[in-house]
């Protein structure tokens, strides 16, 4: 009989473990490579399953919010986008409330498509009184895989400025949206960071507020532009992303933007993201409720 391994907490994971992930999970180093690296690691006296059960995600941990919660509505909504792939989805949800329109907020996922967590980002938003939209890059090529190494995959795949051009369309759909104030914000993760950054930078008027965690940002021509406020969320352990953050908040400052920027101490990359060991609960519930407190000051 098979003994399942004692889960490994952050702290027992040795950093570069840490870093491995973050290439692999970015493109910068193929599976085999990584699961070689963390083999190093079997040698000297670690389990490669724990290993592997800390570093990946598991779904089934990152539900706040059920989809049957009563004070949420949450269905699929299709949207033009015509400089992108044409066509767009993504997951709408709604609050109960019976008011003719609410604050919305768009939810932008990590570079691998919508997946659960993602979806739950959003329902964590409606139940918090916002009309959340969470739109899914893979839409065009059959929608998440329901896994992160297929999603990965596909999304490489996919014309990034296409990628791109959906998330404004999708961005412009919910501002216009029949239940939408007209006020908007964007909040996104990793690469759902850098989109909410493109967002503020691609058309001054697109947004009220935008909340990048751990995301690079838009292109240094385009930072002119940016009109939005910024709540900048990064982890501490964080080196690729926070090595372009001196350099943005110089562009930031150089244009007035109104933006604020937290670093969370020993946090990781995707510390928001409750599925995997990277999850850091006590920084993830103080940059929400930041985030909620943004969201509440600059759409409502």
């Amino acid at each position: 009989m098979s003994v399942n391994p004692t889960p490994l907490k952050p702290s027992q994971i040795p950093q570069e473990a840490f870093d491995w992930y973050d290439a692999y999970a970015h493109g910068a180093m193929d599976r085999r490579t990584f699961m070689k690296k963390l083999g190093t690691l079997v040698a000297v006296g670690y389990s490669m399953t724990a290993l592997t059960s800390a570093l990946l995600p598991n779904y089934a941990l990152a539900e706040q919010v059920s989809f049957n919660d009563p004070e949420i509505i949450a269905s699929y909504e299709e949207f033009a986008s015509p400089d992108g792939h044409g066509k767009g989805r993504g997951y709408l949800v709604k609050p109960t409330k019976e008011i003719a329109a609410f604050p919305a907020v768009l939810v932008i996922h990590e570079n691998r498509g919508l997946n659960p967590y993602v979806k739950d980002v959003a329902r964590r938003l409606a139940k918090a009184g916002y009309l959340a939209f969470a739109p899914d890059a893979l839409f065009p090529v059959g929608g998440y895989p329901g896994n992160d190494d297929a999603g990965r995959a596909l999304q490489r795949e996919l014309d990034r400025e296409k990628i791109q051009q959906d998330f404004v369309a999708a961005a412009r759909h919910l501002k216009a949206h029949a239940l939408s104030t007209g006020k908007l914000g964007a909040v996104g993760f990793c690469f759902g960071g850098y989109m909410v950054n493109y967002l503020a930078a691609i058309d001054s008027d697109l947004l009220d507020a935008g909340v990048p965690f751990y995301g690079t940002p838009a292109a240094e021509s385009l930072r002119k532009n940016i009109k939005a406020p910024l709540l900048v969320q990064l982890g501490e352990l964080d080196e690729r992303v926070n090595a372009s953050w001196p350099e943005y908040e110089q562009d930031l400052k150089r244009y007035k933007v109104d933006y604020q920027m937290h670093m969370y101490k020993n946090a990781h990359h995707g510390f928001h993201n409750d599925s995997t060991s990277r999850y850091d609960q006590a920084n993830a519930d103080l940059a929400w409720e930041r985030t909620l407190a943004f969201f509440a000051k600059h759409l409502t």
